[in-house]
């Protein structure tokens, strides 16, 4: 590999000696991996609105780290930061310990960026598409030619080579843009609310994709609104609302910290669900009271709805569930994650 390629690869080395010295490479299975990203007091304000509010945190190398909240959240405004498109307010950022305002082309060098709408080449054809992004970074056809054929493949586009792109459907567009974010073999790849818009089959497809990613090493960053989305691809992650973080932790631990094992979700109509929970008191460990639904936080779900029924009340529905990071949510800010 020669010219812009060898340029590509001395960026990348050099980012990963300044972040740790002491590392040839960055692997997920390293058994203490550097941090790659840290945050600290990061804030971002346009105005007197203030997005992004004082926040800090690390990922470590190879690890799947989530923002998760509504929209408005100040998710893709962090995102933006890491990426180094919008300079931040206050606080300090570095990426493989360097600043991406002051060292923005070394940062870009190892980031991969899957934006939250697509923006493909809809005048180039699939195949087109990897090769002309790639050419950005200075990387030679030796290289790219082979590099977009892998990456099709990868992303199960390799029948969909000479197709044009506006041809292909919302999920393999998709996956097209997370190839091409590929092509310069990033450590670590940034996702702006990746499966949006896409149907279960096209999600679950998209899932499997950046599972694979993250065996190979590299380190996902994704905002979701979804709740089953980042209980499924996050390692670890950040709750955030208004801008700040309420909780962090893994899926599981906050689960288990904010909520309990079980949720009795019940609906006895929009009228009656308002005025019900005077006489859903004392079941269970909390009530929640929702537009739609009562919900009823108990260790055993099935229990809780025999003490209701016990009671001579009899909801138009219900079902039994485990608790979920919806539930942590509605926890920590008294509101649900889609309102």
């Amino acid at each position: 590999m020669s010219g812009g390629a060898t340029s590509l690869l001395r960026v990348h080395n050099e980012a990963i000696r300044s972040a740790n010295p002491s590392e040839s490479s960055l692997s997920s299975r390293d058994m203490n991996p550097p941090t790659v990203i840290s945050a600290r007091n990061l804030t971002k304000a346009y105005g007197v609105l203030t997005a992004v509010d004082n926040i800090s945190f690390d990922v470590p190398a190879g690890e799947s780290f989530g923002l998760l909240g509504p929209n408005g959240a100040g998710k893709s405004t962090t995102m933006k930061m890491i990426g180094g498109v919008s300079q931040r307010t206050s606080g300090a950022l570095t990426i493989m310990g360097l600043d991406p305002e002051s060292h923005g082309p070394e940062v870009r060098a190892h980031l991969g960026v899957v934006p939250q709408q697509d923006n493909l080449d809809e005048e180039l054809r699939v195949r087109e598409n990897l090769i002309v992004y790639g050419r950005y970074f200075g990387l030679p056809l030796s290289y790219l030619r082979p590099k977009a054929d892998e990456l099709l493949e990868f992303a199960q586009l390799t029948d969909k080579a000479n197709s044009k792109v506006d041809a292909l459907s919302g999920g393999m567009k998709r996956r097209l843009t997370i190839a091409r974010s590929l092509i310069n073999e990033p450590r670590i790849l940034l996702l702006d609310e990746p499966t949006t818009g896409l149907d279960p089959q096209a999600r679950h497809i998209l899932w499997d994709r950046l599972f694979r990613l993250k065996e190979s090493g590299v380190t996902l960053i994704l905002t979701t609104h979804y709740m089953d989305e980042a209980e499924q691809l996050c390692d670890r992650l950040i709750v955030v609302d208004k801008g700040r973080i309420m909780a962090e932790g893994s899926p599981a631990n906050l689960i288990r910290e904010h909520s309990s094992r079980e949720v009795l979700e019940l609906r006895f109509g929009s009228e009656r669900n308002a005025t019900i929970g005077v006489e859903l008191q004392g079941i269970g460990e909390r009530l929640e009271t929702l537009p739609d639904r009562v919900l009823i936080y108990a260790h055993d779900g099935e229990a809780a709805l025999e003490q209701v029924t016990a009671r001579g009340l009899r909801p138009m529905t219900s079902l039994v569930r485990r608790s979920s990071l919806e539930d942590v949510f509605l926890r920590l800010t008294g509101r649900s994650l889609v309102d």
